[in-house]
């Protein structure tokens, strides 16, 4: 097998023929690095690369596996790691100036999980500033006059340019679904607790989570299967039995998904191209799609969000506030401010109307549906680069912890990619991802 195309191996594939002996960790590396120099002077995804380093983990992997010892599920794999999540051997700097070399001493317990299953960090990739909405230098990579996404756009676009076959992020609001919607691969956003955040910078413990990019299905299934697990380090984190994604994912569902399509209150924000996309998926879908409006309590979770995610921010950046808030961008000094500006009364108000909304999506997915279909943006990514787009479409399900999945089913009239989000009940992630592989088979068969 040459080495010019196993940059678009998938992570599936690609330790496969490393465990087979196929081909080694240190040419899918080799492969990599030469499409990170071949892209990303456009495309710019990395906070921290460094080749030679790379390499020199690909070789170590190498070695392991000749000598005969077990190797993991993902032994000899690059995975890029969003710059919020601690590395000890490469800078962490949360794409902030008041970051600026910062080296962790340890790994965050995702990084130490990927390890153990024998991945090779490639690098950190972009994160917008503390995970918030000022960009980074990222472009998209179908069109590098538009925006990526955010916060997660590194990782987002690493994976959809063939850098990495996989990568970490994370999801406060919309910085999973929305950059994965934005730049054509998958994006998973995981129920909330089911990965430890341990090692993670913390923005919001009630909104934050870990969030997965793959270009299958199946890698997602198999990333989820080395991540998710009890760490009593995270405070959301609860020991459950162990779940075989892969197999679940993989397998066929024993009748015909049912989807709930919404709307939101915010159909009026969806672009023209992308009402008639969806309008278009549901005709495929027929019998197989229901139009469901959901309750009055749901049209203000927005600003609930918007209540928790910013007391919390303030409280969680209030060094940062106390000692550099001059070297934060406009934009996160007015949240931080407004932040600090809540009333404890407003904020458990919020936190207290969360096991509403939790209870009403749970009768609805008990009553008949498999998973809610809804845009995981208002349309293709918007050009420019001041702004990493509107995350609205994906607060509601990131404020009740609800698995949520963009899958990149769709484009504009302009040729961009255009996500389809999912979303399934807490702790159903598998049931998602197999929902999401008919969906994606079902439509191709048209």
């Amino acid at each position: 097998m040459g080495l010019t195309n196993l940059h678009a191996l998938s992570a599936t594939d690609a330790a496969r023929l490393i465990r087979d002996g196929v081909i080694s960790s240190e040419e899918l590396v080799q492969a990599c690095l030469a499409r990170v120099r071949e892209t990303d002077a456009r495309v710019q995804a990395w906070a921290f690369l460094d080749p030679e380093y790379a390499l020199a983990q690909a070789r170590s992997a190498d070695e392991v596996r000749q000598s005969g010892q077990p190797v993991g599920s993902l032994h000899g794999v690059p995975v890029g790691i969003k710059d919020i999540i601690d590395t000890a051997d490469m800078p962490t700097e949360n794409g902030s100036v008041l970051c600026a070399g910062r080296t962790p001493s340890r790994d965050a317990a995702v990084v130490a999980r990927l390890r153990a299953a024998g991945v090779v960090i490639m690098g950190k990739t972009v994160t917008a500033e503390f995970a918030t909405r000022a960009p980074g230098k990222t472009r998209n990579p179908h069109n590098p006059a538009h925006t990526p996404g955010g916060s997660s756009s590194g990782s987002a676009a690493a994976v959809a340019a063939g850098m990495v076959p996989v990568a970490l992020g994370s999801q406060t609001g919309g910085s999973t679904v929305r950059p994965a919607s934005f730049c054509g691969v998958y994006g998973l956003k995981p129920t909330h607790g089911l990965v430890s955040r341990h090692g993670m910078f913390r923005l919001s413990r009630t909104l934050d989570h870990v969030g997965l990019f793959a270009r299958t299905i199946e890698d997602l299934a198999l990333l989820l299967e080395e991540l998710a697990g009890g760490d009593e380090r995270d405070p959301d984190s609860r020991p459950r039995a162990r779940v075989p994604y892969r197999d679940v994912a993989g397998e066929a569902p024993p009748l015909p998904p049912m989807f709930a399509f919404v709307r939101t209150a915010l159909w009026d924000r969806v672009d023209v191209d992308a009402k008639e996309a969806f309008a278009e998926l549901c005709g495929h879908l027929g019998e197989r799609v229901e139009t469901v409006e959901l309750s009055e309590a749901a049209d203000e979770a927005s600003e609930w969000h918007r209540v928790i995610m910013e007391a919390e921010m303030a409280a969680n950046l209030s060094r940062e506030w106390e000692t550099g808030r001059a070297r934060l961008s406009e934009s996160l000094r007015a949240r931080l401010e407004r932040g600090r500006e809540v009333r404890a009364l407003d904020y458990l108000r919020a936190l207290a109307r969360v096991p509403e909304l939790d209870a009403s999506f749970a009768e609805l997915f008990a009553q008949r549906y498999d998973a809610i279909l809804t845009p995981a943006a208002p349309g293709t990514a918007p050009e420019g680069l001041g702004s990493t787009g509107d995350p609205a479409f994906c607060t509601l399900w990131t404020l009740c912890g609800m698995p949520a999945l963009s899958v990149p089913l769709m484009q504009g009239v302009n040729g961009l990619p255009l996500g389809v989000q999912l979303v399934g009940p807490r702790h159903g992630d598998a049931r998602l991802l197999r929902t999401a592989r008919w969906l994606v088979g079902h439509v191709a068969s048209r």
